[in-house]
């Protein structure tokens, strides 16, 4: 997690910019993007899953080991 060491003029006048962007009418010539970070778990399986085959369904067991987690970008169009 990130904070803000201070609320200065700049931070507030720079804030206020992207909430102005955000509050703009929807245009398809120019569309807005909101770039955000997720954090995603990282899992692996510990025994290897079944593959489809004629009248089955592929398997895949539901114990996973857990490996961390990571930072994803992810991208919503306003």
């Amino acid at each position: 997690m990130w904070c803000v060491a201070e609320f200065d003029a700049e931070y507030i006048t720079r804030m206020e910019d992207v909430l102005a962007l955000y509050e703009k009418p929807y245009d398809s010539k120019e569309p807005v993007v909101c770039m955000d970070e997720k954090s995603v778990s990282l899992h692996a399986d510990v025994r290897p899953g079944l593959p489809a085959r004629p009248g089955y369904v592929a398997k895949r067991d539901n114990e996973y080991t857990r490996c961390g987690i990571a930072s994803r970008w992810q991208n919503e169009p306003l």
